[in-house]
């Protein structure tokens, strides 16, 4: 007995979410899969309940393209709470630190370039990092103590944008792996008050911006569906793009390696070929010569 063939669509492209407050990042893929129907969708880089702001999700060809997005650069815009620090860093938790002390704007201020460049941070014990096979949250939610080792990651910029006694309002723009809750919570312990995160806002991924997101209202309006549906190249922005001809795209669709010709022509690194405005494959180009790590099953 043959099996009843699927109802879902062929959807392929980008969108970018405006994820609101209180929604996992596993409902949003869930939601948006039954707004257009789609046969496959996933997201680039987990954004907690807590949080809002950009979620992208991919469709169909697209989710080739996820770990360069998810890969990309990240901003943020959040407020810390001080006096009080908890498990899990955030509002969410429970407190297990507090402190009467209140910092000084100076205070702040003169603290925030010891987390610029490269650094060592621990993440917060309510995180998705995997420990022996188990996520981290999994784990501390079971009561057990959880020991996360320290990690490089790049702050490219930490700045104070407004305060009050008890709050501060930060900007951060960062490099793959950063924990906005890892900062609120380090800052606080050096300011000697504690702190913990009590709104974050994610304003970019990769190459995606907050003029690229819409609400799930605004999805979900009559032909919002289709407005806010990206092409599957946005995903691919950040690549250099080496343009093709019908002959070579078709070699490249079949895995074959091209040597890429012209004098604008890489010599190495990380690419994608399009053809006609439609991306073929991407891969790596070694002594002048592109070979595919994976292709598009895309119309051209």
């Amino acid at each position: 007995m043959n099996a009843p063939r699927s109802t879902r669509a062929v959807v392929d492209g980008w969108v970018v979410l405006d994820k609101p407050v209180g929604m996992t990042s596993t409902h949003a893929v869930s939601r948006l899969k039954r707004i257009y129907n789609a046969k496959k969708a996933g997201h680039a880089g987990t954004l907690d309940p807590l949080a809002s702001g950009i979620l992208p999700i991919a469709f169909g060809e697209a989710t080739k393209t996820v770990p360069f997005v998810q890969d990309g650069e990240k901003a943020y815009s959040f407020t810390v709470r001080w006096g009080v620090e908890t498990d899990t860093d955030d509002a969410d938790g429970k407190a297990t630190k507090t402190s009467d002390a209140r910092p000084t704007i100076a205070a702040i201020e003169a603290l925030l370039p010891r987390f610029l460049g490269d650094i060592l941070q621990t993440p917060p014990q309510f995180s998705a990092i995997k420990i022996a096979g188990e996520r981290a949250y999994d784990l501390a939610r079971d009561g057990e103590t959880v020991e996360l080792k320290a990690r490089p990651v790049t702050i490219h910029r930490l700045e104070l944008v407004d305060a009050t006694e008890d709050e501060a309002k930060l900007v951060m723009e960062c490099g793959k792996g950063a924990y906005v809750r890892s900062i609120a919570r380090d800052l606080g312990r050096l300011l000697g008050c504690f702190g913990h995160v009590t709104a974050l806002r994610r304003t970019r991924v990769g190459p995606f911006i907050e003029d690229d997101s819409f609400t799930l209202e605004e999805i979900e309006a009559p032909g919002g569906a289709l407005d806010a549906l990206l092409s599957v190249e946005a995903g691919l922005t950040e690549l250099p793009c080496v343009v093709v001809d019908r002959d070579t795209a078709a070699r490249l669709r079949r895995g074959g390696s091209v040597i890429l010709r012209g004098r604008d022509a890489p010599h190495e690194g990380v690419v994608y070929a399009a053809c006609g405005g439609v991306p073929i494959a991407f891969g790596e180009v070694v002594e002048g010569a592109l070979e595919p790590s994976r292709v598009f099953n895309l119309p051209f």
